[in-house]
């Protein structure tokens, strides 16, 4: 765990409890790059890894995870509807 302006972010695998892998991990980061979530970094040490990981809040790790486990698409900012476009 990590906290940046008591904002207390966590690792993929500090929230799971298990090595997420490349597949789950690259899907997190998409979402949140693609949700604008705020990232950091925190150097490990942990099952032969040695580097830094990213780290999410965990607001973001609940609506992510909450998503995927009742099988809803995590679309935290969903794109406009037509007719709700300003033009």
């Amino acid at each position: 765990m990590k906290i940046e302006n008591e904002v207390e972010y966590h690792s993929l695998y500090e929230y799971l409890g298990y090595a997420a892998g490349k597949e789950l991990g690259g899907k997190v980061y998409a979402a949140s790059k693609k949700t604008k979530q705020p990232i950091v970094q925190q150097y490990v040490e942990q099952g032969g890894y040695k580097g830094n990981v990213f780290c999410y809040t965990k607001d973001f790790l609940d609506e992510y995870f909450y998503a995927i486990e009742n099988k809803k698409p995590f679309n935290k900012y969903p794109e406009p509807e037509e007719e709700d476009l300003p033009f």
